[in-house]
């Protein structure tokens, strides 16, 4: 079997894997974090969106083996010295999740939505977020809550 090596949330990992081995699979069977969640396996929920090399990637559409070398963020990795993310804090001051399946997916690509779009109004983020199904919130709050952390992020 194959090795890959990548750094995920700042730490060197290696492991031998099978070629078909989904990124999704390696973050949560191999390295135990399970926060980058499985939900359709079709790549249409956004429930597994992680960040190769700072762009958000939905982790079910790419190979372990496609990733080597490659520097790799989880929802695991986004809170420094056990202080929130500013996403992960505007998440949970607005309550933009119930059940929290789809939260971390969302997270990830809200996140790298306010790089692109530093002050994004209420459309771009919803077109912004189409690669993410919540079937919970209603979008409302997550809206809300991205808008907060953008601009608390600098927007």
């Amino acid at each position: 079997m194959p090795n890959v090596s990548m750094t995920v949330n700042g730490k060197a990992v290696s492991a031998e894997v099978e070629p078909r081995t989904l990124l999704v699979q390696f973050l949560r069977e191999k390295l135990s974090l399970t926060g980058t969640h499985v939900g359709c396996d079709t790549s249409q929920c956004g429930a597994c969106v992680v960040h190769i090399n700072g762009k958000s990637v939905k982790a079910c559409t790419t190979l372990a083996l496609q990733n080597e070398g490659a520097e790799v963020t989880t929802i695991e990795g986004l809170a420094q010295n056990g202080e929130l993310h500013p996403m992960q804090a505007a998440f949970k001051e607005h309550h933009g999740l119930q059940c929290g399946f789809c939260t971390p997916g969302m997270v990830m690509s809200a996140i790298d939505l306010v790089k692109t779009h530093p002050n994004p109004d209420e459309k771009t983020i919803r077109e912004g977020l189409e690669g993410n199904i919540c079937r919970c919130t209603g979008y409302q709050n997550i809206v809300k809550a991205v808008k907060t952390a953008a601009d608390n992020m600098g927007g």
